[in-house]
């Protein structure tokens, strides 16, 4: 067991026998992380309880999983009822349309539950229709979805931005002018497009980094790097933190999505062997600390 406290912030729950979850539930399509099958099957707190077992996770933040989105907010509604008798998650980001005229009204429901903190709407733009989640780029440009962005500060949530690197200069964009609003940058990035991609993500990451309401969970590494070693994940794992900060990085599972790649213990035995030079206080930060501070957990 790791001798420090682990925060997992970001981990799905689902359960297909009782909630709607199209993707899960509507025959696999091609995806950025490749075939899904193994992972469409119920997916409930006491499994990642199991998974994270052998590690010292005391604390968790669930990030919305494609729940029904004619009901957003009833996955809020469930989470919220597993927390209140499982203790995890702690922490809840949901769903919303930021660009739907009553956008307020679905966020102040989600606000009706103690543990929701923010919102994550994906954005991931590819032109390879397998990769994309969006049928156009440039969302978070369009007027009428930053007249949604813009409730979030002043109903004191954050965003959790999912992105590919080439969409990093319009995210940055985002973050300038929008100073107030805690962004937290999904999946390192989200790399998708194979190691020869390495020095044009990090271009974009350097420039993201620049925006200082913007923090990076490093996560998702799998999704891009199927046969991932700790030596294929180790330029990512320091090149985030050297651009963002380790005041501004925390290490995260992704599971189960990245349980198509790993186990839960493989994965963080991972994170730790690559900072394991660091300063213990460091180390805490990216383990803990600083999911505590920007989930206000």
């Amino acid at each position: 067991m790791s001798d420090f406290p682990i925060i997992d912030p970001h981990h799905h729950l689902y359960d297909l026998e009782n909630h709607r979850y199209p993707w899960l539930q509507d025959g696999v399509k091609p995806a950025a992380f490749g075939d899904y099958t193994a992972i469409c099957h119920s997916y409930l707190v006491e499994d990642f309880l199991a998974d994270c077992k052998n590690q010292n996770v005391v604390k968790s933040v669930h990030l919305d999983v494609g729940f029904d989105p004619d009901d957003p907010v009833g996955e809020t509604k469930w989470l919220q009822a597993v927390a209140d008798q499982n203790g995890f998650p702690h922490g809840i980001v949901g769903y919303a349309n930021l660009a739907q005229p009553n956008v307020r009204d679905v966020l102040e429901a989600h606000l009706a539950y103690p543990n929701f903190r923010g919102i994550r709407q994906s954005l991931n733009y590819h032109p390879d229709p397998a990769k994309t989640y969006l049928d156009r780029p440039g969302v978070c440009r369009e007027p009428e979805w930053r007249r949604g962005f813009a409730l979030l500060r002043d109903l004191g949530l954050s965003f959790d931005l999912q992105i590919y690197y080439p969409q990093m200069q319009e995210a940055y964009e985002l973050a300038r002018d929008f100073p107030d609003t805690q962004i937290i940058l999904n999946h390192t990035g989200m790399q998708v497009d194979g190691h020869d991609h390495f020095e044009a993500w990090k271009r974009g990451m350097k420039l993201l980094a620049q925006a200082p309401n913007v923090a990076c969970k490093i996560s998702g590494l799998g999704m891009g790097d199927w046969s991932w070693t700790v030596e294929s994940f180790r330029p990512y794992v320091l090149s985030a933190i050297e651009m963002f900060g380790v005041d501004r990085c925390m290490f995260a599972s992704n599971f189960p999505v990245d349980k198509l790649f790993s186990s839960y213990d493989r994965l963080l035995e991972a994170f730790k062997t690559i900072t394991a030079g660091f300063a213990a206080g460091d180390r805490r930060k990216l383990f803990h600390d600083n999911a505590a501070r920007f989930y206000r957990l």
